[in-house]
């Protein structure tokens, strides 16, 4: 399971970067949203909550029973499956997150506002495409995680699952850091300004998503390696009933 719980660090080093530049990056855009209320920029990062408390519902009252009708699984589709779509959406986030900052440097180009200190005159909501991406991401990954854990723990760690989640995270945040410093010194200073209009945060962000269709190759050759253990689910019915269904090994 080791190998697994490292292919969700990348994720998480993505992540970091949605509380850190693209906060930073809010600052310099027009956060109004009526006349007289501006958003704060760190308030951003609800923005995946909110995803996630509307996709969560509908992720388990109607993905769920349309999947199981198609592949026969009682959860849908697998664990490692949810977490291979949560990877996946993780890069596209991070891709969107380079054009969108391709789309405010433009800006900033276009109105003369390089060196400028006023917000530029382009929405803060474009950034809504990047963390919303992330936040339904971060849904299937999560759940994917816990479900996995808790299943395919020994019965004496399955009170561990949340803990390796977290692990998880902590050792994303950790690599985040280490990351923005090797990509500095290796390119010379895309991240090292104190102006996100002279820097290259855009090109950050694509070596990121890059890196995380790379990591998600690793994921799937180690995912395809892995075996599930032999279990029956049981389901209670209506009628006081108990029925084992049998959970065929991957």
């Amino acid at each position: 399971m080791i190998p697994i719980i490292l292919s969700t660090v990348f994720m998480n080093v993505c992540l970091a970067q949605l509380q850190t530049f693209s906060i930073q990056q809010a600052t310099t855009m027009d956060t109004k949203l009526t006349p007289d209320f501006h958003i704060p920029a760190a308030s951003l990062s609800v923005i995946p909550l909110l995803f996630m408390v509307l996709l969560i519902p509908a992720y388990d009252r109607v993905f769920v029973p349309l999947a199981r009708k198609l592949t026969g699984i009682p959860t849908g589709i697998r664990p490692l499956q949810r977490i291979g779509v949560g990877l996946v959406l993780s890069a596209a986030s991070m891709a969107a997150a380079g054009v969108v900052e391709t789309r405010r440097k433009s800006v900033a180009v276009r109105h003369g506002m390089v060196d400028a200190t006023a917000p530029l005159p382009t929405t803060v909501f474009w950034m809504g495409l990047q963390y919303g991406i992330f936040g339904m991401a971060d849904m299937f990954t999560l759940t994917g995680m816990l479900e996995f854990f808790y299943a395919e723990s020994s019965k004496g760690m399955k009170s561990l699952s949340t803990a390796v989640s977290m692990s998880s995270l902590a050792f994303g945040y950790f690599g985040s850091t280490v990351t923005v410093e090797v990509v500095n010194r290796a390119s010379g200073g895309w991240l090292a300004g104190n102006n996100l209009n002279r820097d290259r945060l855009e090109y950050f962000y694509w070596l990121l998503a890059g890196l995380s269709v790379v990591n998600f190759g690793v994921y799937l050759a180690c995912a395809s390696w892995y075996r599930y253990k032999s279990t029956n689910v049981e389901v209670k019915k209506s009628e006081g009933l108990v029925v084992k269904i049998p959970v065929a090994t991957n």
